[in-house]
C-alpha cells in the first residue's frame, strides 16, 4: 500500500512539472531545477493540497492556516510551559494570602498531599512568597540553614541564597532588582536582577531531630522583605501556615492555560522572555497591549492544540525517548536535568527543548544548584515512572525496590511517591506518601541495604517499610538524595528497579 501511495505521490509531483513547463519558453527562460517546483496537487497528513502553478487555492489556504494555528498553539503550550507553572503557583500562594511582598507561607508541619504541588518533598520545611518590584527594589533578608531560590515569573533562574548562595547558609541581606533599574545601588547587599517584575521566592528549612521547630523558628525571626525605601522602617512580616490546606498551584492543561500565560505577557516586560516564543504566542492572540480574545475558530484550534501540547508533553516525562535521560541501561531511572544544565542546553547557544519540557512538566523552582554534581552537599534526584519490564506503575499491584548497602546520601535519603495525573503527592490514607532514613522505625537490613514496598496494602511483616498506592490510580517516584556522595556520581552504586511481586 504505502509503495502504491508513494508512486501516485511520484506521479502527482511529475504531473505538476509537467504543467508547469507547458508555460512557453521566453527569452530569459532557463532549466528550473525540479526541487523547487511545487506540483499542483500534494497529499499529505493534513489531505490533498491544490496549487494553480504555485499558487494555493481558498481551500488548501484554509487548511494550512488552520493547521499554522494548530502548531503554534501547541509550540506555544510547549514553550511558554514553565511561565504558566510560575503563574499558577502566584494565583495559588495568593489564595492563601500572600499577595503581598510581607506574607511569607510556611509549611510549619511539613507539606503533605492536600496541598497540590508539583513533586514536593515530605522531608523539608518549605517557605513560600510572591515578590514584586514593580514598586521599587525589594531589600530581603534571609534565615540561616536554607536553600533557596528566586526564579522570574517564566521560571527562569535569578539567583540562590542560603547554603548555595553568596551567604553560604549564615543569612544575609540581598537586593532584588525591578527590570532595567537604572537607579543608585548602596553598599551592602548581595545583588540580584530579574528580567520581571513577578518573582517566586522560595526556600526550604530543614528537619533537626525529626523536628521543625528550628527551622520555623528561624523564618520568622530572620526572614524579612521590605522595599528599598523603607529600608529604616520596614513593614511587619505575617507568617501563615499552610500545612494541611487545600489549594492549587499547578497550570491547566486545557484552554485556561492561554488565560495564565496572557496574564504575564500583559504585566511582565516583553524583554524578559525569547522573541520568538512570545512571536508564537502574538500569532495565535496573546500580545501585550492587545485583548485576547480569540474567535470562535481559533478557540476551537487552540482548544484541541493544547490537548495535543499537554499529551505531548506527558509523554515526553513519563515515557521519553531521550536515551541521555536515563541513569543507567535498562533502567527506569531518570534525571530531571537531562544533559546536566539547568538552562537545558546541549551545547551553548542550543536549547535540548525536550529536556526543559520534562523538567517544567514535573517539577517546580529552577537553580544550577540542582543540577551541579557536589560531592556531600546538595540534592540528587532520581524519578521513576515503569517497573522493571517497562510497565507502567499500578496503583492495584505490589512493587518491591532494594536499596544496596552503603546508600550514598551524607544527609539523608527518601522516596516521595506521587499522582501520574497532578504530579503532586498521591493522596491516600497516609498522610505522608513516602518513607526515608530519617524514619524512626524503618527496618534496615544487616548490610546496610534497604527493601522499599509500594502497593494498596502492606505486605505483612514489612509494614515499616511501606508505602501505600491507590488500586485504579498511576503513580511515579522521587528517589532524593541529601548530601550524595561519590558512588553517587560514579554510578558504582545504582537504586533497585520496581519488581512487581506476585
Amino acid at each position: 500500500m504505502k509503495d502504491l501511495l508513494s508512486a501516485a505521490s511520484a506521479l502527482v509531483f511529475l504531473a505538476g512539472i509537467a504543467h508547469a513547463q507547458t508555460a512557453p519558453k521566453m527569452k530569459m527562460t532557463t532549466p528550473i531545477p525540479d526541487s523547487i517546483i511545487t506540483p499542483e496537487s500534494v497529499e499529505t497528513r493534513l489531505g490533498t493540497l491544490k496549487f494553480n502553478d504555485g499558487f494555493p487555492d481558498k481551500a488548501t489556504s484554509e487548511k494550512l492556516y488552520d493547521n499554522l494555528d494548530f502548531m503554534r498553539g501547541v509550540e506555544a503550550f510547549l514553550n511558554a510551559m514553565p511561565g504558566a507553572s510560575a503563574e499558577a503557583i502566584r494565583v495559588g500562594i495568593a489564595s492563601q494570602g500572600a499577595d503581598n511582598n510581607q506574607t511569607i507561607l510556611i509549611f510549619e508541619d511539613l507539606m503533605d498531599s492536600r496541598s497540590l504541588f508539583l513533586t514536593g518533598n515530605t522531608e523539608s520545611i518549605y517557605n513560600l512568597m510572591w515578590l514584586d518590584t514593580k514598586a521599587g527594589p525589594l531589600v530581603i533578608e534571609t534565615p540561616p540553614n536554607i536553600l533557596g531560590m528566586i526564579d522570574t515569573h517564566w521560571f527562569e533562574y535569578v539567583g540562590d541564597v542560603g547554603n548555595a548562595g553568596p551567604d553560604r547558609g549564615k543569612g544575609g541581606k540581598y537586593l532584588l532588582l525591578p527590570p532595567g533599574y537604572k537607579g543608585e545601588i548602596p553598599e551592602g547587599y548581595f545583588v540580584l536582577r530579574s528580567a520581571t517584575y513577578g518573582n517566586l521566592f522560595f526556600w526550604r528549612g530543614f528537619l533537626e531531630d525529626g523536628s521543625t521547630k528550628i527551622a520555623v523558628e528561624n523564618t520568622k525571626k530572620f526572614a524579612k522583605v521590605y522595599p528599598l525605601s523603607e529600608a529604616d522602617n520596614p513593614p511587619a512580616m505575617k507568617f501563615t501556615n499552610i500545612s494541611g490546606k487545600e489549594f492549587n498551584t499547578i497550570h491547566s492543561n486545557d484552554f485556561h492555560f492561554y488565560e495564565e500565560v496572557n496574564h504575564i505577557v500583559q504585566y511582565e516586560p516583553n524583554e524578559a522572555y525569547h522573541p520568538e516564543v512570545l512571536g508564537q504566542l502574538a500569532a495565535i492572540g496573546i500580545e501585550k497591549g492587545k485583548p485576547f480574545a480569540p474567535d470562535e475558530r481559533m478557540k476551537k484550534i487552540m482548544t484541541e492544540a493544547v490537548a495535543v501540547g499537554n499529551a505531548t508533553a506527558r509523554t515526553i516525562t513519563f515515557n521519553t525517548r531521550m536515551k541521555d535521560a536515563y541513569y543507567y541501561p535498562n533502567s527506569a531511572w531518570f534525571t530531571g536535568f537531562v544533559g546536566g544544565s539547568y538552562e537545558f542546553l546541549l551545547q551553548p547557544g542550543v536549547r535540548y527543548l525536550d529536556a526543559r519540557v520534562l523538567f517544567h512538566y514535573y517539577a517546580t523552582g529552577i537553580t544550577p544548584a540542582m543540577a551541579i554534581k557536589r560531592v556531600g552537599i546538595g540534592s540528587q534526584y532520581a524519578g521513576a515512572t515503569t517497573d522493571s519490564e517497562r510497565k507502567p506503575l499500578d496503583g492495584s499491584k505490589t512493587y518491591k525496590v532494594h536499596l544496596p548497602p552503603n546508600i550514598p546520601a551524607k544527609d539523608f535519603w527518601s522516596f516521595v511517591v506521587y499522582d501520574n495525573q497532578t504530579r503532586s503527592m498521591l493522596q491516600t490514607d497516609q498522610q505522608f506518601p513516602s518513607i526515608g532514613s530519617d524514619k524512626k522505625d524503618l527496618v534496615v537490613n544487616a548490610d546496610s541495604s534497604v527493601d522499599v514496598w509500594f502497593g494498596p496494602t502492606a505486605p505483612e511483616g514489612h509494614e515499616a517499610n511501606w508505602v501505600q498506592t491507590v488500586p485504579g490510580k498511576g503513580w511515579n517516584v522521587l528517589l532524593r538524595l541529601y548530601g550524595p556522595l561519590k558512588p553517587w556520581f560514579d554510578k558504582t552504586w545504582k537504586p533497585g528497579e520496581f519488581e512487581a511481586v506476585k
